[in-house]
């Protein structure tokens, strides 16, 4: 076959590569050894436990919100966007910033956001759900012009542009594309599988598609989350899978690899650990949230409940940086009662000014992007990411 070809006279010779079809899967049958059935359920327990939220007085909404961003920060960095959790803040408090890096970030927030949303409404996944979700992730950004467009030409995945003839792995044909994908559609509509095991095998199968022409891996680990929630299995938090994946990044590439074309149990082995250590994970990260709220609390001079000072510590984890406005609308009451609680928590340390924009007057956190970073490094490592993909 001759793909057309960028570059000189030898880019441009004929040369026969093999494209990668995978079977279907929408009627499968997924027999489980017993081993990775009883694996796959200590992972569902841990992520219902975390769903259950810690010990302790915790805002679970305010958690779920922040291990969403959490997620959506470790499968950008899996792409090579990397950005550390006090800047994405920054650009979700100040949207009109200039950060191309958070701002492709915040994509990915979103797009999750939507994953999530169908997920819990119940309704049949349809390949114009996955569109939409594609669309959503890259608004936005120089790439926004693919966003939600089906591929109708040739990709690949490693070697160079110019073409797939040092390609590591070539994804199907174009025109076997959307027949593949609605054969996903309908697995992912499927719940007679393991929830954890349907997660890592629709998200396999998204990758191998790799329908669009950017953002497939993003995409793809937003169809692990939705999976989850749908199910029933993480009805208010999802364990950010990413973080786990991100960690080593060969033994994802390889888990997939040999689902395709050696062992699925070896990719099993690999997902079931990331789904079960991002649980984990996000537990006890929950558990030290607790403990850094009974802190702002006591340095406060515990705030009654209902107050304006205690209720917007309850709620910082969900938005980390706030300025008057911002805590009136979180607190439901006027500029003037969130300045005064404002200043309460500064004076107390639990708030500090910080620099965001040029007019704006905002304060973040103490101590909370600390607990992120420690919770990430707990996890997964942010030096290592796969192959750039096409």
């Amino acid at each position: 076959m001759r793909p057309d070809t960028l570059g000189g006279r030898s880019a441009k010779r004929s040369f026969p590569y093999h494209a990668y079809v995978p079977i279907p899967i929408a009627a499968e049958d997924f027999s489980l050894p017993s081993s990775i059935a009883a694996a796959a359920a200590n992972a569902e327990q841990a992520t219902r436990r975390l769903n259950e939220g810690p010990s302790g007085d915790v805002n679970l909404e305010a958690l779920a919100r922040q291990l969403l961003r959490a997620e959506s920060v470790a499968s950008s960095r899996i792409e090579g966007l990397i950005l550390s959790h006090r800047r994405l803040a920054k650009a979700a408090f100040n949207p009109e910033g200039n950060d191309i890096t958070a701002q492709g970030v915040l994509g990915n927030v979103r797009a999750l956001e939507q994953a999530l949303e169908l997920a819990a409404a119940g309704l049949e996944v349809t390949r114009q759900d996955i569109v939409d979700i594609h669309r959503t992730l890259l608004a936005g950004t120089r790439d926004e012009h693919v966003g939600g467009v089906i591929r109708e030409d040739q990709n690949w995945i490693g070697g160079d542009a110019t073409s797939p003839r040092n390609a590591e792995f070539v994804p199907p044909p174009p025109e076997v594309v959307p027949e593949l994908l609605d054969d996903l559609c309908t697995f992912l509509n499927r719940d007679d599988l393991p929830a954890v095991i349907q997660a890592g095998i629709a998200h396999v199968q998204f990758e191998t598609i790799h329908p669009f022409h950017d953002g497939n891996g993003r995409v793809g680990r937003t169809i692990i989350l939705s999976v989850l929630k749908r199910r029933g299995l993480a009805p208010r938090s999802e364990p950010p899978v990413s973080l786990a994946l991100a960690q080593d990044t060969d033994r994802y590439v390889a888990g997939m690899t040999s689902f395709r074309v050696a062992s699925a149990e070896d990719w099993y082995g690999v997902f079931i650990d990331a789904v079960y250590r991002a649980a984990t994970g996000a537990h006890a990260f929950a558990g030290r949230v607790v403990d850094l709220q009974a802190q702002w609390i006591g340095a406060a001079g515990n705030p009654r409940r209902a107050s304006g000072p205690r209720r917007l510590i309850e709620l910082l984890p969900s938005q980390p940086i706030v300025n008057v406005k911002v805590a009136a609308e979180l607190l439901g009451g006027t500029e003037e009662q969130a300045r005064q609680a404002i200043l309460r928590l500064e004076r107390a340390g639990v708030l500090r000014q910080t620099s965001v924009g040029k007019r704006n007057r905002a304060w973040e956190s103490v101590g909370l992007f600390d607990l992120l970073d420690q919770f990430e490094r707990s996890i997964g490592s942010p030096e290592r990411t796969p192959r750039p993909t096409r």
